[in-house]
């Protein structure tokens, strides 16, 4: 059974930082890529930063290039997301995600496993 556990999540005022942790177990292939997604109220799901597994090459969509960076460690299972200069408009729950075979995709129909989500408010 697949699991992803994020922690980390909360509220900050705006220029603040927070760091989000995702704990991964139960996944039966390796996947070509992981990452956070998220989704503000209102919005739809859109993905923020994705990690190639194998080599731990980074991506991000624009928005966040700068302030945020993934990061991985193969020997805990964990995937990292520290967030810096806070915007009012990272406001989301943001998910960890494993995506499906041969996929590193900024869309939703990429994910195979979704984690519960955490809360990240930002405040001006």
């Amino acid at each position: 059974q697949v699991q992803l556990v994020e922690s980390g999540g909360g509220s900050v005022q705006a220029g603040g930082s927070l760091r989000l942790s995702c704990a991964a177990s139960g996944y039966t292939y390796t996947p070509r890529c992981m990452g956070w997604f998220r989704q503000g109220s209102g919005k739809e799901r859109e993905g923020v930063a994705l990690i190639y597994f194998r080599d731990g090459t980074p991506y991000y969509v624009d928005s966040v290039k700068g302030r945020f960076t993934i990061s991985q460690d193969n020997a805990k299972n964990t995937m990292y997301l520290q967030m810096n200069s806070l915007k009012p408009e990272d406001t989301a729950v943001y998910y960890c995600v494993v995506e499906k075979i041969g996929y590193c995709s900024w869309f939703p129909n990429g994910v195979n496993y979704w984690g519960q989500g955490t809360q990240v408010t930002v405040s001006s």
